[in-house]
């Protein structure tokens, strides 16, 4: 049994390496927390010059037409650089629902742009409840004439201040999955405004207010009332998206505390000689080891369309979410009080761990996920 990364994936994920050690340091990182925007012209187009925003866009569209696994390669390293700005919210949440269910005259105006690195997009979905379940879509859409007319509240969008399209979810009829559309939505139309919210993270969540914001027929992406069927396939690689995330993140996280316990010194010796040093160091090494395997094996299963592809995805995320935490207290602790400083880079992860663990459903939500899939709930 192979495990191993194939050449084109471990030339992906070296180069995206070195690209982003030069490119996203850690000054760039601190900084994006304070910026209004969030992220950089330079870095978003030197990305969109690697092709990375159309790493899984149909090559007919302008993309690399790659699998959804390399896209997690990539991910992975986003996480270990602590990537900022809207990426996941446009390559995933905005391009992936329009690959699904898009008409082809919306995709050939649209993927090419995002590939690009011309177009933002975002997903806006959850609502006040922050549930992600169908009967927690409670926005209207009221049709009328040739249009429809969109009022309601959405809640933790992220990116939604600097997107140029949003995916909206939103009620045309019928209870549960059933009268849920999609509608391609431009940021700037009259009536939506985006707010974006304070975050442990300064990662540029939003809500997002819309009061009679009128958009053509046209803008209705899919069937009408078929849109559920839409956001699962995008929940699926939303959710093993932030699981790469969080692979990155935690392995960096670990890299840093154990450099951390070789080099500081206490009782005339390096803290890592300590036993209750190297027995944390144990258990975040296993816990980053262990989520890499289970989060390719999610991302495997959802580029395969494998018939179990929900339960791996829902073990992935209950296991990394959990673990990632586990890892970032462990190196909170390496560290001890000065790792809760802003002086010291660990607390960046840390504070990213948790909007990571949380997107799409923490350790729990999942859990139960798992247990209603085995027909044990």
């Amino acid at each position: 049994m192979d495990l191993g990364l194939s050449e084109e994936q471990e030339m992906l994920r070296n180069f995206a390496r070195d690209f982003l050690e030069k490119e996203c340091p850690e000054s760039l990182v601190r900084e994006m927390e304070e910026d209004e925007r969030g992220y950089t012209a330079t870095l978003w187009q030197g990305m969109a010059r690697q092709g990375w925003q159309g790493l899984i866009i149909p090559a007919e569209y302008g993309g690399a037409g790659m699998p959804f696994l390399d896209l997690c390669v990539l991910l992975e390293e986003f996480g270990r650089a602590l990537v900022p700005g809207p990426f996941l919210s446009t390559a995933v949440l905005g391009a992936v629902p329009v690959m699904d269910a898009g008409s082809d005259a919306q995709k050939r105006e649209i993927l090419p742009r995002v590939a690009s690195g011309e177009l933002v997009m975002t997903l806006a979905l959850t609502e006040p409840s922050g549930r992600f379940a169908a009967d927690a879509v409670t926005m209207r859409a009221s049709k009328e004439d040739d249009a429809y007319v969109l009022n309601g509240t959405k809640l933790f969008v992220p990116d939604a201040h600097v997107a140029d399209t949003l995916v909206v979810a939103a009620r045309t009829g019928g209870e549960g999955e059933r009268g849920i559309s999609l509608f391609l939505v431009d940021g700037a139309a009259p009536g939506l405004s985006a707010t974006v919210l304070k975050t442990i993270a300064a990662d540029k969540q939003c809500e997002v207010r819309f009061e009679d914001v009128r958009v053509p027929a046209a803008a209705l992406l899919g069937a009408e009332g078929a849109g559920w069927e839409a956001l699962l396939g995008v929940r699926r690689k939303a959710t093993v998206a932030y699981c790469a995330y969080l692979v990155g993140l935690a392995q960096r996280d670990f890299e840093i505390s154990v450099d951390y316990a070789k080099e500081r010194e206490q009782f005339g010796r390096p803290i890592g000689s300590f036993q209750a040093i190297q027995h944390k160091a144990a258990d975040m090494v296993t816990d980053v080891d262990a989520s890499r395997f289970i989060m390719y094996r999610a991302a495997w299963a959802v580029s395969e369309d494998e018939p179990d592809q929900d339960l791996q995805v829902s073990m992935a995320k209950a296991w990394c979410s959990d673990a990632s935490q586990r890892v970032v207290a462990h190196g909170q602790q390496i560290h001890g009080g000065i790792g809760f400083t802003k002086e010291y880079k660990i607390q960046l992860f840390f504070r990213r761990q948790k909007m990571a663990e949380l997107m799409w459903g923490d350790g729990d939500y999942h859990r139960e996920q798992v247990a209603q899939l085995l027909e044990i709930a």
